[in-house]
């Protein structure tokens, strides 16, 4: 069966989830089993309806926050960023590095291990010929998924792969077939989106190899090279037990050859690999496209596990970071110690009430907020800098992958609640990046040190505004601050206030709104010119709206409006990024009242979003009116609160959780884009939400569950948890009749920070009509 053949429709039904899985401690449930990390992770376009694609997660192992993603590969090149469809039928490996939910092609997929049976391949294979190389069908019934833990049956060997992961190593254990020709192969040239392009392998002993993988712009790989991302992954893997003959392959690749994602596509260079030479028995190798086997002799259900630990600064703490955390070979056991990282992690947010299903949805997009930004500085603290240099960490864990443009939203505020020491480390490791880098600015899109320049507007400067806001303050203030300037001084709206060009809305929008948290931190630092200049600055999204049109639009370098498209503001790409400029236009977060008094006035603007709410289509995917696959839209359900009809921002959000997140493989209507669309529905589900990030104020709405208790942070908060109670939720009963703040009347549709910060209970009393509470 090929790709093509695969019945898609399965997937609109069917929950994959299972604990079947090694035992877990008794008692109560613990909160990892109801993760099902196969919720998003397909690629596919048709059934997204969008050339974006669905969720595109992984669904092999991890740690929270961990450097080491284990997880099954069936897809190298095309925009498949996390390497993985589910509908593909055959798997050409288990990696030890993933991202999550993005496009752009994708990078990591690194040190790409496969257990195979049988004459030697130097190529994978495709996945419309995967008797072509070492990949192979598999059973996919068989295919388990949890937090920690990944299996499946790789049917054209027989043999049974497993895979779990501590925060800095991995671990697989294959169990196989009576065989004299047993293998465990390792792709070291292979990369997502690309290749690395030179890698190295020294066998140490007859059970240990380590060695390392460049990865540079050249060999494609984030923005096909264009996201400039340059990295080295070092690995010290060991076998459960001693290889008996090993060798190296090694394709010549020739020197004039360009090596990005469309090269190492074509059948030239799939040819180059499989004529590979061998190299039987060397101690050590260094090349352009590698691979390395060893060969076993195995009896009917024999395992053979290898672990290994993976470093981004050297090989010597590739072996610490491997021997700190998987000191043996006991693979229950460590998946063990994986789930009980994710126990203590989810439990920062406790949820009552709701289905199974409904507990799995939520617990998942709680799972894959806790990806991400995740920890690359090792165990000994050790980091590879901006500068290419080795560095120290003191006050902080080094992190990366920072989706800025996405994050901002939903997935850093989020984290405010219950991780902020991590939005601490994230705004250090981006002021120490652009100090070392020599940039002095704050990126908008960072990955393993790259400034990358993906999508637009000044993202970090949000985050730390709403950290700053919220007492989140463990970094070099001033510096932070300077690089905050330099970033909205290099990235900002012209002199005459506005951004020309045909994503002239999206940048003068977006720059708009981060000129406003400027203001606000020049505010709080004393910088009172500053704070008067941005402040003047944040109010030039005005610049672009056209009174004639009704609405925003975007204008060229002489400071004419572009002309309309046929379809005028329902049309895509017109004046904005991935999105269209009814969606865009309602990007004006950090002044709602002068948004509504420029399109009109209440009455004007209620009609037109609610017309924009009820022309949306009942399953959410890719769309022109309210896009929730996108994140330009994500606040806007929440804006019917500012516009004294809170009763309809309960209605719609209750409505997008019901029905662009379920417990399926495409249960997510739109990109995981690094945590913002689970971020999203955490909070939302929640009952809780913040339109501007920085101000301080979060939406309420109908919660999903019963109960919603946020575990918080001693060091910056007062009260130990706080919670949202509901009386009488159900699927009927979404609409909020009154409620009570720690035993008093509480009118108000909205919380602070401070709120949250206290401690305390929120408890909502629902009902099935809408009421007035809430409203002025």
């Amino acid at each position: 069966m090929t790709i093509r053949q695969f019945s898609f429709g399965l997937l609109l039904t069917v929950s994959v989830f299972s604990c079947n899985t090694p035992k877990q401690e008794s008692g109560d449930r613990p909160l990892s089993s109801y993760v099902n990390p196969f919720i998003g992770a397909t690629t596919n376009t048709e059934a997204a309806g969008s050339y974006h694609g669905l969720g595109k997660t992984f669904p092999g192992a991890t740690a929270p926050f961990g450097m080491v993603q284990v997880s099954p590969n069936t897809i190298t090149g095309g925009d498949n960023g996390s390497g993985y469809s589910y509908e593909h039928t055959s798997i050409e490996g288990f990696a030890f590095t993933q991202m999550s939910g993005i496009g752009w092609y994708g990078d990591l997929g690194n040190f790409l291990v496969m257990p195979t049976i049988g004459p030697l391949h130097t190529f994978a294979g495709t996945a419309d010929n995967p008797d072509g190389g070492y990949r192979s069908r598999y059973d996919k019934q068989s295919e388990k998924a949890a937090a920690g833990y990944y299996s499946v049956r790789l049917t054209d060997y027989q043999i049974q792969a497993e895979a779990t992961a501590l925060p800095h190593s991995g671990m697989l254990r294959f169990t196989f077939p009576e065989s004299k020709e047993a293998r465990i192969q390792i792709d070291l040239a292979r990369r997502v989106g690309g290749t690395s392009v030179r890698q190295s392998v020294e066998v140490v002993d007859d059970h240990t190899i380590r060695g390392w993988m460049q990865c540079t712009p050249d060999g494609g790989g984030w923005g096909n090279g264009d996201g400039k991302a340059d990295y080295t992954v070092y690995f010290y893997a060991q076998f459960s037990r001693p290889f008996g003959e090993h060798g190296v392959w090694s394709a010549d690749i020739p020197d004039g050859w360009s090596r990005k994602r469309e090269d190492i596509e074509s059948e030239r260079y799939h040819e180059v690999i499989r004529q590979a030479a061998i190299h039987p028995a060397v101690s050590s190798f260094e090349g352009k496209h590698l691979g390395f086997y060893a060969n076993f002799e195995t009896k009917p259900g024999e395992e053979i596990l290898l672990k290994s630990g993976i470093s981004f600064t050297s090989l010597k703490n590739a072996e610490e970071n491997l021997s700190a955390e998987m000191k043996d070979w006991d693979f229950d056991k460590t998946y063990a110690a994986c789930s009980r990282l994710w126990d203590n992690e989810l439990a920062k947010v406790k949820i009552d009430g709701g289905s199974d299903d409904d507990k799995t949805t939520f617990y998942t997009a709680l799972y894959h907020t806790m990806i991400d930004p995740r920890i690359c500085s090792d165990v000994n603290g050790e980091y590879t800098g901006a500068d290419k240099k080795v560095h120290q960490t003191e006050r902080f864990n080094k992190r990366t992958i920072f989706s800025g443009w996405d994050v901002f939203r939903s997935q850093m505020p989020l984290q405010t609640i219950i991780n902020p020491t991590l939005v601490n480390d994230l705004i250090n490791s981006l002021v120490e990046i652009a100090a070392q880098s020599g940039n002095e600015y704050l990126e908008r899109w960072e990955l393993l040190n790259a400034f990358s320049g993906c999508m637009l507007g000044n993202p970090a400067i949000s985050v730390l505004c709403d950290a700053y806001s919220k007492g989140i303050r463990d970094y070099d203030v001033e510096k932070a601050y300077e690089y905050a300037v330099n970033t909205s001084r290099l990235f900002g709206n012209g002199p005459d206030g506005y951004t020309p060009g045909n994503i002239g809305i999206s940048h003068t929008l977006e720059y708009a709104y981060t000129d406003w948290c400027m203001a606000r931190l020049a505010g709080w630092l004393g910088k009172d010119a500053d704070r008067e200049r941005f402040d003047r600055q944040a109010q030039t999204y005005a610049s672009l709206f056209d009174p004639v049109y009704g609405w925003f639009r975007p204008r060229d370098g002489k400071g004419d409006f572009i002309p309309l498209p046929e379809k005028g503001r329902l049309e895509e790409w017109y004046g904005c990024m991935e999105c269209n400029a009814y969606q865009q236009g309602w990007f004006v977060p950090h002044d709602i009242d002068g948004m509504v008094k420029l399109m009109g006035g209440r009455e004007k603007v209620l009609a037109d979003l609610t017309d924009m709410f009820e022309k949306t289509p009942h399953d959410y995917l890719w769309n022109a009116y309210y896009n929730h696959a996108n994140e330009p839209v994500h606040h806007v359900p929440f804006l019917f609160n500012r516009l004294n009809e809170p009763a309809l921002t309960q209605k719609w959000t209750r409505d997008i959780c019901r029905n662009a997140y379920r417990n399926a493989v495409t249960g997510l209507v739109g990109n995981e884009d690094v945590g913002q669309m689970s971020a999203w529905y955490v909070l939302a589900a929640a009952g809780i939400y913040p339109v501007c990030p920085g101000d301080l104020r979060y939406e309420i709405t109908s919660p999903v569950f019963d109960r919603v208790e946020f575990r918080l942070d001693p060091k910056y908060a007062t009260g130990k948890t706080f919670v949202v109670e509901t009386r009488d939720n159900s699927p009927e009963n979404i609409y909020i009749q009154h409620a009570t703040l720690n035993g008093k009347a509480y009118d108000k549709c909205y919380l602070t920070h401070a709120d949250l910060m206290a401690g305390g209970t929120l408890i909502l009393q629902m009902g099935a009509k809408p009421s007035d509470w809430g409203r002025d």
